[in-house]
């Protein structure tokens, strides 16, 4: 009997460590959610235009130089796939600094390598940092962006920055939303009763552009001050000058700096949460936030990003002005003593969350592009084969 011919596969392009922040579980989830490709089930169903989705590190765990040595195995790899024929295309993931340096030289070597590539945008910050570079640079990443055959964006936002400052033409621009998986564990009934103290979330790199200053802040103003609650900062970052910070304004036991935490115990921190804030100056769109409307948890965020664009004040979420210690603390304190509140806040986010942010709904939109611009796409598990979710009109659309 012949040897069966291989399959072709699309590398997703990021780092694939925790480094990699909120972009490598963006890709992580997609890698997740594919069939297995030695299932039995996953054979039956497997077409022409069937491939596996294989990750890519760009970064490695290690620093600035020592991503280096991890770039240049990437590109190892690329040239490999490429001699194979088996590599159809290569789902790049960028965000700013030295991730854009890094993710260009993917591009360019993509490009000249004649594999097709799509690029993924993440970066929160490149539009405050555009006009400060030097013309030379914008120049260069303008080349870059004119490469991919389309060039993925979080929202209305980044569509406008990426048409206007980058030159990308309005047709290889594809907006699509970011999407989680359903909890990994059930999020019991909160009531806040006399005897139990509140338990607010924060989850990401503690950072002034986070707004971690401004939320302690906001837990020793007088709306704050005599609430018995409990804050857990899930992250890494300077750790060390927080707890000072917090120590100083007289929080103590108030506040618990948990570090940089796996995705199952940022679960189990969901799942025993009351509110899950995020008081950030700048943002995307982030997948906590996404992560804590599929667990039902109650968000307060500020209208930074693409936030205000999906999410409805009172409706799904709770905003703050960026910056304003007082409307913070008096926006925690309304919801902690207002149950009904807070149990509309998660009911209607749980319903966006099914709505627009569910992981199969994201899967099929990536699948779908994947399909359009490399002629294959991963299966998704417990999913139609590729061509027919590329024939559904409602997918073409999205």
């Amino acid at each position: 009997m012949p040897a069966p011919v291989p399959h072709p596969f699309i590398y997703i392009a990021c780092p694939w460590t925790p480094v990699g922040g909120g972009m490598f579980k963006v890709a992580d989830y997609l890698i997740q959610s594919q069939c297995d490709p030695g299932d039995s089930h996953t054979k039956a169903r497997t077409t022409p235009r069937s491939a596996q989705l294989r990750p890519l590190d760009t970064r490695g765990a290690r620093g600035p130089i020592g991503s280096l040595g991890v770039l240049a195995i990437a590109l190892l790899r690329l040239v490999q796939g490429r001699c194979s024929g088996q590599l159809a295309g290569v789902h790049v993931n960028m965000a700013e600094r030295l991730s854009l340096v890094r993710k260009s030289v993917v591009v360019m070597s993509c490009h000249a390598l004649g594999i097709p590539v799509i690029v993924h945008l993440h970066a929160a910050q490149l539009h405050r940092a555009w006009p400060r570079l030097p013309a030379l640079v914008r120049a260069a990443v303008r080349h870059v962006f004119s490469v991919p055959a389309c060039c993925i964006v979080l929202g209305r936002e980044s569509a406008h920055f990426v048409q206007r400052e980058l030159g990308v033409p309005a047709h290889r621009i594809e907006r699509v939303i970011n999407g989680v998986p359903e909890p990994g564990r059930p999020r019991p009934p909160r009531a806040l009763g006399s005897n139990a103290t509140p338990q607010l979330l924060f989850v990401g790199n503690l950072s002034e552009r986070k707004g971690v200053p401004e939320l302690l802040r906001a837990l020793a103003l007088g709306p704050l001050a005599g609430v018995p609650l409990r804050l857990t900062l899930a992250g890494g970052g300077d750790i060390d000058r927080y707890r000072a910070i917090a120590q100083a304004m007289g929080l103590g036991d108030r506040v618990h700096f948990a570090g940089w935490t796996e995705q199952d115990q940022v679960a189990r921190l969901m799942a025993e949460a009351d509110l899950l804030v995020l008081p950030s100056h700048d943002e995307g769109l982030p997948l906590v936030i996404l992560e804590a409307l599929a667990c039902g948890v109650p968000v307060v965020c500020t209208p930074v990003g693409e936030i205000p664009h999906v999410l409805q004040d009172r409706v799904h979420a709770r905003f703050v002005s960026p910056g304003d210690v007082t409307g913070l603390a008096r926006t925690l304190a309304a919801l902690l003593a207002d149950g009904s509140q807070r149990a509309a806040l998660s009911q209607q986010g749980r319903a966006l969350y099914r709505q627009s942010f569910a992981l199969p709904r994201f899967f099929d939109q990536i699948a779908a592009l994947h399909l359009r611009h490399f002629g294959v796409a991963a299966q998704r598990m417990s999913a139609p084969a590729p061509e027919r979710t590329a024939a559904s009109p409602q997918e073409a659309a999205a």
